[in-house]
């Protein structure tokens, strides 16, 4: 490792050199210590009886071989402050860990496993201009077994042939770097280098990523750079003084009882981008989102506090250089600023991100439908104001793990009203959702229309497909699901004008919405009434035959039978649709010939009479 480089932060492999590495002779360690009084080594291969290590390449560097350190044998670094005072600290860059409460590494090789996913990774893409439909996870509470945690090598069997079969192609999991507390859900990390052993080991974690790619389906890490967690054997005051968090204690201290890192060192940046480049280039995974990107963007993700121009610069690299080195993968962010340009490639003077989520979507349209139907004629832009910004970024839309936790209610139970009544609504959100541009992401438990929040103690309640409404729902989400993954005017102009085109927004009092998805000879109209009336609306346009390809009132997916839709063409230059109350419709154009003719103007006819 170019000792200079690493202090410049321009080094994106420092696991190669620091860590324990395991020989044919037996292991080599070595750790970043620069301002400790002494290093010692301390292990199952010598007893926890320290052995001191010694000063190497600039004096600010530990390192020790030991002849009888073997792979799977713990260890820690024992770091003096003065001659008197130490702490034990696990490793920085271990590559494994013991399972909470306990703290020690452990030694792990990095070249046991052997991928059998090369065609994959030849064809890998960063979707988009596909499709990408991401089922959100955490592997700890999804499903267990008598009440523990499945391992890695026993989730792929289950997980794989779920998402095939409910229509996801990507996967996205919560953080994996081990954590000492299950309910921080992973974001409280403490051993960025080791996958926890929740799961299993390190080489079972590569192997579910492997199968995952043999089946076709793309791999998301949840990557937490902003900060770590105080617990005394990992990162703070490391060599006995701040050294990857700020000095100042006020700086240093998050809003979740952790440390901020200092990006603005060099050797931070070098650890952190490196354990970017460690996930994608030795697990194989397809991308990373990356946590609390405010917090980066401005100090202590309040904008009032001006922005962190270090933290800004770091990102910047960081993602430039991961892009350079891998790129078809996808750097996801979850910031909820407005600071500009977070989706546009460093060189034009953005952060470099591929994808980020939008967040002012997700609160707009969620509190859209916990509006009494009434009343929503008064909230009608809502759902259209995410069109006025769309274009300014490459947008993804999440209905995440953040959404179903903390008193915020699961998905349908945000739906106004009363347990029936919420099933039409979320129905049509959904057909919202994936209609609107941007890719997708849904938390598990949503795509049955999970009524309990989200505890990371419990499975998800699977018990409620027995009951005919959750089944139907979850049918309706599959169905929904292959649709979105078949028809490429879903998503090949996400991000390009000329793939939606709204056709009337101006339906305030009705709460109807039309617009269209286009993408060369395919082209699908949406239609969607959010009102508590049956509504008959006539669309004006020179298109001549159309074909219903999926209704949410659809007695099959739990619609009111009394409801019949009414299609027709009446031969006055146009259409005549019947749509239930809280109800959404997709019609695919069958006449390619038709299809680039520009689109008249509507009108809209009389609403019948309001339905019980």
């Amino acid at each position: 490792m170019d000792l200079m480089e690493f202090y410049k932060g321009n080094v994106f492999d420092a696991y190669k050199f620091m860590g324990a590495h395991v020989t044919n002779k037996g292991t080599l360690f070595r750790v970043y210590a620069p301002r400790a009084y002494k290093v010692s080594l301390i292990g199952e291969f010598n007893g926890w009886i320290p052995q001191e290590m010694n000063r190497a390449c600039d004096g600010k560097f530990f390192e020790l071989f030991v002849d009888s350190a073997k792979e799977g044998m713990q260890y820690k670094y024992r770091i003096y402050r003065d001659e008197n005072n130490f702490t034990d600290h696990a490793d920085p860059y271990g590559f494994g860990m013991e399972l909470r409460p306990k703290s020690a590494s452990i030694i792990r090789s990095l070249n046991n496993y052997k991928f059998k996913d090369s065609k994959w990774m030849k064809q890998r893409t960063d979707f988009k201009d596909k499709p990408l439909n991401i089922y959100e996870i955490h592997f700890g509470s999804w499903k267990t077994k008598n009440g523990q945690f499945y391992k890695y090598n026993e989730l792929y069997e289950l997980i794989i042939p779920y998402l095939l079969d409910q229509g996801y192609n990507c996967l996205e999991i919560m953080p994996l770097s081990e954590h000492p507390s299950d309910n921080s859900w992973g974001y409280q990390t403490t051993g960025f280098y080791s996958p926890t052993s929740r799961y299993g080991t390190m080489d079972e974690l590569k192997e579910f990523v492997d199968k995952c790619h043999q089946a076709g389906i793309a791999v998301i890490l949840d990557f937490v750079p902003v900060h770590f967690a105080v617990d005394d054997y990992s990162l703070a005051n490391f060599d006995g003084y701040p050294l990857y968090e700020y000095e100042d204690a006020e700086t240093a201290n998050t809003e979740w009882g952790s440390k901020y890192f200092n990006h603005a060192k060099g050797e931070v940046r070098s650890f952190l981008q490196s354990n970017a480049n460690y996930w994608i280039e030795e697990f194989h995974f397809d991308g990373l989102r990356m946590d609390a990107i405010s917090n980066i963007v401005y100090w202590k993700g309040n904008v009032n506090r001006g922005e962190n121009a270090g933290a800004v610069q770091f990102i910047k690299h960081m993602n430039a250089n991961l892009k350079y080195m891998h790129p078809s993968i996808m750097l996801i962010a979850e910031d909820s600023t407005a600071y500009p340009g977070v989706t546009k490639s460093v060189i034009d003077g953005g952060l470099g991100f591929d994808y980020k989520w939008d967040m002012g979507w997700m609160n707009d349209t969620l509190k859209f439908f916990t509006i009494n139907p009434n009343d929503r004629h008064w909230d009608y832009h809502k759902l259209t104001f995410s069109m006025m910004y769309y274009y300014s970024e490459k947008f993804l839309m999440p209905l995440s793990h953040d959404e179903v936790v903390h008193g915020k209610a699961t998905i349908i139970q945000k739906m106004y009203g009363l347990y029936d009544y919420k099933f039409p609504q979320a129905r049509a959100l959904y057909m919202y959702m994936y209609a609107h541009p941007g890719k997708k992401l849904n938390y598990m438990g949503n795509e049955f229309a999970q009524f309990r929040e989200w505890d990371e103690k419990r499975e998800q309640d699977w018990f409620m497909l027995q009951y005919p409404i959750h089944d139907a729902f979850n049918r309706f989400i599959k169905e929904l699901n292959h649709l979105y993954l078949k028809y490429k005017c879903f998503s090949k102009y996400d991000y390009d004008y000329q793939g939606f085109h709204a056709i009337d927004f101006d339906q305030n009092e009705k709460v109807i919405y039309l617009f269209e998805r286009i993408a060369d000879d395919e082209k699908i109209i949406c239609m969607f009434n959010f009102s508590c009336y049956e509504q008959t609306y006539f669309y004006k346009t020179d298109i001549k035959k159309i074909k219903l390809l999926l209704a949410s009132d659809n007695e099959i997916y739990g619609g009111d039978k009394k409801y019949r839709r009414k299609t027709k063409n009446n031969k006055k230059g146009g259409f005549e649709f019947v749509m239930s109350p809280q109800s959404a419709y997709f019609y695919i154009v069958e006449n390619e010939s038709e299809i680039k003719k520009p689109v008249r103007k509507t009108s809209v006819s009389k609403t019948s009479k309001e339905t019980k």
